[in-house]
């Protein structure tokens, strides 16, 4: 996932509630392509303290003559028109996450740039306003999320099952003309359509995340079309579904470990204060899976209050946060743990969702083949489970609805290149949970001549998280000028 989820975002959750938590790879054979048409320069309109268009693209890059779509971009103007270098596209990651939404909430936080640079952002295809994928509607996505992912009796693995199968069955049938395309490569190849309408040269790029996996096909594409890329929250294309899964897992656990052990240590950590927090955590997933906790119309059930944990675990600045939504859990309201769970799935206020869910499996299933039989799922338990005693066996079959999907995958796992690229900046933090530093180390390794800087520290990327790492970053895409390989940021 990417660094959509801030503190910001949390604290806005607790002022709302006081009234009432993968990713691909798939390798093009070549990168050439039929020819296609120049895309024409995007016409701005003004929407709200930005700029907002779209940019058209083949549907099927194989066979471009066979119909076009929409890329939603979005772009706040560099504040320097007299030393503007060009654009600098970004992407959030997910997959599935909105960028056009992301700049709009985070095009504050990067200023610096913003001073030489047009900031732009995109929804990928099948994503947010970009001919989004769907497969459910919003009462049958509650049910979704809410069913437990736990399954420790033969009902509850059935009504697992049939729910994968119903979400990939419900995908088909919504969107079935989208479906087969919504690839990564095809993403990187509608990032040099975007480069061209923008009117740039080349590609500045900054990306979070999954976002940094299609700047690496972007990379191993255009490795001539690019000017800078920073790559923060590395995504190792060389590792299969069930193990990039099992590496996250280890990095949820060791971040929620972190958690628990400054609230053991900090008098201000009110949950801490009437026994264990970790005990008491563990108690109260074992009570939510036999007695949900009602929340107005609606229950936090043990997945819900799963996934609530773990959104807060993306950022260290989040601890706050989920200090507050386990303490009011104490006092039997449990209104903004499931707010924390809604942020992260994408849940709306009047019960609608984005489309983060549908996206993200509809582009994994794509990137990256899984084992297609239950028995394989069933063996990984217990690999999981000592992985992450907390988090282990809620994620054991996650990677299941893949193993139903309608369209067969197109990915291929193995190591990357981008021979021809300029140098390429890779950021990796030493305790992130969703994307492991041993992934930007691997990425190190797999492309000729890219930097690795280093962050120490928790929490999912590194620009949001640490002034050293965002003046780095911005330096190297405004100036060219890397840090020399194997810098370390002490936070």
């Amino acid at each position: 996932m990417g660094p959509r989820i801030t503190a910001l975002a949390i604290a806005a959750i607790l002022v709302l509630t006081a009234c009432t938590f993968g990713s691909t790879a798939q390798h093009p054979k070549s990168s050439t392509s039929p020819a296609l048409p120049s895309p024409k320069k995007v016409a701005w309109t003004a929407c709200g303290a930005f700029q907002c268009g779209t940019v058209t693209v083949p549907l099927d890059y194989t066979h471009p003559q066979n119909g076009t779509i929409g890329i939603a971009v979005i772009r706040k103007p560099a504040t320097d028109v007299g030393d503007r270098i060009g654009s600098v596209l970004t992407n959030p990651g997910g997959p599935g996450a909105s960028g056009v939404q992301f700049l709009r909430d985070n095009a504050s936080a990067m200023a610096a740039l913003n001073v030489r640079f047009d900031l732009v952002g995109f929804d990928p295809r099948g994503i947010g306003e970009s001919s989004p994928v769907r497969c459910l509607d919003g009462s049958q996505e509650d049910k979704f999320n809410a069913l437990d992912s736990v399954l420790d009796d033969p009902a509850e693995k059935q009504a697992a099952i049939q729910a994968d199968k119903d979400f990939a069955a419900g995908c088909q049938a919504r969107s079935a003309k989208v479906l087969p395309f919504l690839d990564t490569p095809s993403v990187a190849r509608d990032m040099d359509m975007i480069r061209a309408a923008l009117g740039d040269d080349k590609l500045t790029y900054l990306g979070f995340s999954y976002g940094t996996f299609i700047g690496e096909h972007y990379a191993h594409l255009f490795p001539t079309h690019v000017r800078a890329l920073s790559l923060d929250g590395v995504l190792d294309p060389t590792v299969s579904a069930n193990d990039l899964l099992l590496a996250q897992l280890v990095g949820f656990e060791k971040n929620l470990q972190a958690f628990l052990a400054d609230c053991r240590g900090r008098a201000s950590c009110t949950y801490g204060r009437s026994g264990d927090p970790g005990t008491k955590l563990n108690t109260l997933m074992q009570r939510l899976d036999s007695s949900p906790m009602p929340v107005g119309n609606r229950a936090l059930t043990r997945a819900l209050g799963i996934t609530g944990v773990l959104v807060a675990l993306y950022d260290e600045s989040s601890w706050p946060y989920l200090d507050r939504a386990l303490t009011l859990v104490d006092q039997g309201n449990a209104s903004v743990l499931l707010a924390l769970a809604d942020l992260y799935l994408g849940r709306n206020a009047d019960g609608t969702y984005s489309n983060e869910t549908e996206a993200n499996y509809a582009v994994n299933c794509l990137d990256r083949a899984v084992p297609p039989d239950i028995a394989t799922y069933d063996q990984v338990g217990a690999a999981y489970a000592k992985a992450s005693p907390f988090f282990g066996l809620a994620e054991q079959y996650s990677n299941l609805p893949c193993a139903y999907w309608p369209v067969k995958a197109t990915g291929e796992v193995g190591p990357i290149t981008a021979d021809g690229a300029p140098p390429i900046l890779l950021v990796g933090g030493t305790n992130d949970p969703a994307t492991p530093y041993a992934w930007a180390q691997s990425v190190h390794h797999q492309l000729a001549g890219s930097v690795l800087l280093t962050r120490n520290g928790n929490g999912h990327v590194s620009y949001f998280a640490s002034s050293c790492a965002e003046t780095i970053e911005d330096s190297y895409l405004i100036n060219l000028k890397p840090p020399a390989d194997g810098y370390t940021c002490s936070s």
